[in-house]
């Protein structure tokens, strides 16, 4: 599942070249400044982002690195470039992450009574305490059927919009993001 830029896969984007060229425009970087940052050349990057070179692998984690790329999203870069995956995807119900879970568990209650949540990528939400109940009291029981999406319940009209005083503002921020 990718991030980058929403709605965009791999082979739907043509290769590594396009998802370099949108990480790059979203972190607002030239092509001089990303050359510069990863010691290379703004023609080295030109070429890799239209097609006319093909990059190392190191190349490819060097310019993701520079562009604060999510490493999900570099294991993406990584398989658009012809390049196997670098970084494994461990499931969050995984028993590997059992620590971590109770870890999470353990920091959203310490929020309690104020509401807490963890969301994943996609604005799912993955964990969350009680205080959460009061956030969504009144909201119809068909918007908090799973998976929960942060994003929709907040933005949807019978779901927590009309409670957002700057809902017009923060809207707009939040589907930026």
């Amino acid at each position: 599942m990718s991030t980058l830029p929403p709605g965009t896969t791999p082979a739907a984007a043509g290769g590594v070249g396009p998802l370099l060229r949108a990480w790059r425009e979203q972190r607002r970087v030239s092509q001089l400044e990303l050359a510069l940052r990863a010691d290379s050349s703004a023609r080295h990057i030109s070429f890799v982002e239209t097609g006319r070179s093909r990059p190392s692998e190191q190349m490819v984690l060097r310019l993701a690195e520079h562009l604060d790329v999510p490493v999900r999203e570099r294991n993406a870069l990584l398989l658009a470039a012809g390049y196997a995956p670098r970084f494994p995807e461990t499931p969050l119900d995984d028993p590997a992450l059992d620590a971590l879970r109770e870890g999470i568990e353990r920091l959203i209650g310490g929020y309690e009574p104020y509401p807490a949540l963890v969301v994943d990528a996609m604005y799912d939400v993955v964990a969350a305490n009680r205080g959460v109940m009061t956030l969504f009291d009144g909201v119809p029981e068909s918007l908090l059927v799973p998976p929960l999406n942060a994003v929709r319940l907040t933005l949807h009209p019978q779901g927590l919009a009309p409670r957002i005083r700057n809902l017009r503002e923060w809207r707009g921020h939040l589907l930026e993001q």
